[in-house]
């Protein structure tokens, strides 16, 4: 029990690091090029008795709390590099360890450089769904997904998507992942990912914080380049028929209209994930090493804590305390349950730490507030 009654909320939510490394280098990538180089003592592929001590932990918490379904995520650096056959036995043996209680649903995402036939024979064997990441064109793809000798990644990825949306293997795509580059036309990637008819695109914010900001984020409150950006594409999107569902635009019309949000870039809803890393170590989201090296880490381990002891630690705390972490500028916003003070990582600052409004502060707000007036006009207008 804590503060004002509020209980931790079980992890609903696995992400099993199957492998530390990748093959390609991106330029923004927070594993690589960040703070936190602790990739660099990790084993490069999980170790069975790791995965086992996983499968028993992960199947351990979910009847322990009474969950009926949880939500596997194959991750790396890029996982495809553990090869199919490993991913093939890891799905099974966490789908063996918790069954007949609980539901294991399973995804992968990847860069889609080996997503080949092999690889989705064995993901449509296990329903295993993929999501893909890309930036857009070619030229605004290979502005920061290359290969580290330079070539570009664009053309064997448009390949590997084509195979995922071919009959045989549609109902497995899940969607593509876009991260924002402000030199990139926002049209121009929008147009150039719906090409791939993907059932969502999730638009994410470069990583950066207060002491370390994105690429073209000052701290002057009148300029809002990502806002502007994703404004853009709002516009191009909202109203239009047969468009893909795009993330971050369905969860900011969700929570005006009083729902709540599925994922941790906007709203209050508690997070609900785990990192496992390929050594074992038990981490929080892996985007906090953006901020410093070690910040992600609990000190845990799955083969000798419970996932139970991770809910205790204090940035997992901090992560599901919602209102109640926010600072008091946040609280004091017209569009604080809305925005939740957006990514937590987003929000360091030296000295206040995590208590602070996000880096992205004044784009989100743009944002959320160009939506609510487009739904109020448009409830205005059926209203008559």
């Amino acid at each position: 029990m804590y503060a004002n009654n509020w209980r931790p909320h079980p992890f609903h939510q696995f992400l099993l690091k199957v492998h530390s490394r990748c093959n390609l280098a991106c330029d923004y990538c927070y594993v690589y090029t960040l703070a936190d180089q602790s990739w660099r003592s990790q084993p490069m592929v999980m170790a069975p008795e790791i995965v086992s001590a996983a499968a028993k932990r992960i199947a351990e918490h979910a009847v322990a709390h009474g969950i009926a379904a949880v939500r596997l995520i194959l991750h790396g650096g890029e996982p495809l590099l553990a090869g199919p056959a490993f991913l093939r036995e890891t799905v099974a043996a966490i789908r063996a360890e918790a069954a007949p209680d609980v539901r294991v649903d399973a995804a992968v995402q990847t860069n889609g450089v080996l997503l080949d036939e092999r690889a989705l024979r064995a993901f449509a064997d296990l329903d295993v769904k993929v999501g893909v990441s890309l930036d857009g064109s070619a030229r605004g793809n290979d502005r920061n997904r290359r290969f580290a000798d330079g070539r570009s990644s664009f053309a064997p990825v448009a390949d590997a998507l084509a195979r995922l949306m071919s009959p045989d293997y549609r109902h497995l795509y899940s969607g593509l992942l876009c991260t924002i580059d402000l030199v990139n036309d926002p049209l121009e990637t929008y147009e150039s990912l719906a090409q791939f008819e993907p059932p969502m695109i999730d638009f994410l914010l470069p990583h950066g914080t207060w002491e370390s900001p994105p690429p073209g984020r000052t701290a002057d409150p009148g300029r809002t380049p990502y806002g502007d950006w994703l404004i853009t594409v709002f516009d191009r999107w909202y109203g239009s028929a047969e468009e893909p569902e795009v993330r971050l635009f369905q969860e900011i019309i969700n929570l005006l209209l009083g729902g709540a949000s599925a994922s941790e870039a906007v709203g209050l809803t508690p997070s609900s994930l785990v990192v496992i890393e390929t050594d074992g170590t038990i981490e929080q989201t892996d985007s906090l090493k953006v901020v410093r090296h070690g910040a992600a880490a609990t000190g845990l381990n799955i083969v000798d804590h419970p996932f139970d002891a991770a809910l205790r630690d204090p940035g997992m705390v901090a992560r599901q305390l919602g209102w109640q972490a926010l600072s008091d500028t946040c609280t004091s916003c017209r569009f604080a349950r809305v925005c939740g003070a957006g990514l937590y990582p987003h929000r360091y600052r030296p000295g206040t730490g995590f208590r602070n409004p996000s880096v992205y502060c004044h784009d989100l707000y743009k944002l959320i507030d160009h939506i609510r007036s487009r739904l109020v006009a448009d409830l205005r207008r059926s209203s008559r």
